[in-house]
């Protein structure tokens, strides 16, 4: 085994920990370093309705950079002796790889999720998507809606 195919198989290996490292978690008890220390509104609320739904996965750079030199160390190997034939399974293993890589990242890192409708105590209706962590909200149960301007997350 030469060192591209070792070098490649390293890769091959550590692309998914790397992909994984990107998740984060958008569930009801789920903050971010910068929700600390800020003020939030707190509301009260009914749910009216929840349903599943799916929550897409990353799209970063990190699954296709990481899939393109991948994709280019096999096809370089894979291309043949020649300077040509390498440059082009390098190419086309890169093309091949990036494609490849941000499909892994994407399925990587999609979740479950719950569309929770709510009825305000003035009687609003909002609707608010998170990652279910298994919460289990029911029709017909009061929780309290904590958020701000941009995000806001159902707690009990």
């Amino acid at each position: 085994m030469n060192k591209r195919s070792i070098l490649a198989a390293i890769l091959l290996c550590i692309t998914p920990l790397l992909v994984g490292g990107c998740v984060s978690n958008l569930g009801g008890d789920d903050y971010s370093r910068w929700e600390t220390r800020r003020v939030m509104r707190v509301r009260f609320a009914t749910v009216e309705s929840v349903r599943p739904v799916n929550l897409g996965g990353t799209r970063s750079p990190v699954g296709s950079m990481a899939g393109a030199v991948a994709g280019g160390v096999i096809g370089s190997s894979l291309g043949g002796r020649g300077t040509t034939s390498s440059a082009v399974g390098t190419v086309i293993g890169a093309v091949a790889g990036g494609l490849g890589g941000a499909a892994l990242e994407e399925a990587a890192t999609r979740r479950p999720g719950v569309e929770i409708t709510v009825e305000l105590d003035r009687g609003e209706y909002l609707a608010i998507v998170q990652e279910d962590n298994g919460e289990d909200f029911q029709p017909g149960e009061r929780v309290r809606l904590v958020g701000d301007w941009q995000e806001t997350r159902v707690t009990r």
